[in-house]
């Protein structure tokens, strides 16, 4: 007798969560594995705890130039090296990333010299 694959699908599709937990667990226990075996491969097969990603790159986003625009734009011009009109522009279309994929030393430097100002900035 053949294994029939489509048919089984539709089976699983029509099971509820509780049935198909109780189907996992009478796989494992009748062919002693783990569903969890191949996750745990995936993410390099260590024995140890998975460590989370540390981020390390930051973006600075500005979203509101508060109420000292112009002084806003000077500082704007000199984190970027725009110039004065291209900063103005700039000022003038938040939010928007004033550096992207900096160093959280970075991002928190531009983002004082911002404040300082009264600009209002995000770092994501």
């Amino acid at each position: 007798m053949a294994f029939d694959k489509t048919a089984f699908i539709e089976q699983v599709k029509e099971m509820t969560v509780l049935e198909l937990s109780e189907l996992v667990k009478a796989i494992e226990t009748e062919f002693n594995v783990s569903a969890a075996a191949p996750v745990a491969m995936m993410s390099g097969g260590s024995d140890g705890p998975v460590e989370e990603k540390v981020q390390t790159e930051f973006d600075v986003i500005m979203t509101s130039a508060g109420q000292k625009k112009i002084s806003v734009i000077k500082v704007i011009k000199d984190i970027i090296g725009l110039g004065l009109k291209e900063s103005k522009d700039f000022v003038d279309n938040l939010p928007r990333a004033v550096k992207e994929k900096v160093s959280e030393a970075e991002a928190t430097e531009i983002k004082e010299k911002l404040e300082a100002e009264g600009a209002t900035l995000e770092i994501k």
